[in-house]
């Protein structure tokens, strides 16, 4: 995402009770969404998570240091109209849940696999999402009554957690992951590493390349920020 910087036009950042919810101020303003709405959040602790990125910026404002409030703007303009959709791409991760999909080549990497992603299915399948695994690079067809529980699961989540959600499963590239996260059953710097197992296996065996640590320092920066919402 391309970086906005544009001078600090506010001295003091607070939040404010309302009807309806709780507001960022920037002086005597309400922070508005990029489409001009009240950007109206359902508790104190998302108003003051997103009132402390506001006060952290300096002589310029930069949104990429601003996770929560770039995906509470998108929660607040554009979920409410895309429920459906994102419950739909909820779904479609779930059936090439990136936990499925297991390396032949190598045994010792089959078994670390196994070990670190088999327990989270084992979890999953406890909440009625019980997916099947594969060494093949054919998709599976995955149970249609776990993907239902999936889309369930997903339509459950009021707008700003359904955000979060498919936000977390994109970038995981696993339903299962996310939900493990939202249901506490993982922190977000734990579900991030495990997202990345066959790249932390590549970094073991041929080392780490500095520019792809800095990405993803960057990227679990972001993850631990954004799950801090459902604290």
């Amino acid at each position: 995402m391309a970086k906005t910087l544009n001078s600090r036009f506010y001295k003091t950042v607070g939040t404010a009770k309302e009807a309806g919810g709780y507001t960022v101020m920037l002086d005597q303003y309400r922070l508005k969404t990029p489409g001009k709405m009240t950007l109206l959040l359902p508790s104190q602790h998302l108003a003051q998570l997103t009132a402390n990125e506001w006060a952290a910026q300096g002589a310029k404002i930069d949104s990429s240091t601003m996770p929560v409030t770039r995906l509470l703007n998108v929660a607040v303009e554009r979920t409410p109209a895309r429920r459906d959709e994102l419950i739909a791409e909820a779904r479609k991760y779930a059936s090439t849940d990136q936990l499925c999909y297991r390396s032949a080549q190598t045994r010792p990497f089959l078994g670390y696999q196994a070990k670190h992603w088999d327990p989270v299915l084992e979890w999953a399948a406890g909440k009625g999402v019980a997916l099947e695994t594969t060494e093949s690079l054919v998709a599976l067809e995955q149970e249609a009554s776990s993907l239902e529980a999936v889309a369930s699961y997903a339509s459950g989540l009021d707008d700003i957690a359904l955000t979060l959600f498919v936000h977390l499963t994109s970038t995981f590239g696993s339903a299962v992951l996310a939900m493990a996260v939202h249901e506490g059953y993982l922190d977000g710097a734990k579900a991030f590493e495990l997202s990345r197992l066959d790249e932390i296996w590549q970094i073991k065996q041929w080392g780490q390349d500095e520019e792809a640590e800095e990405r993803t320092q960057a990227i679990e920066a972001e993850i631990i920020a954004l799950c801090a919402i459902l604290e």
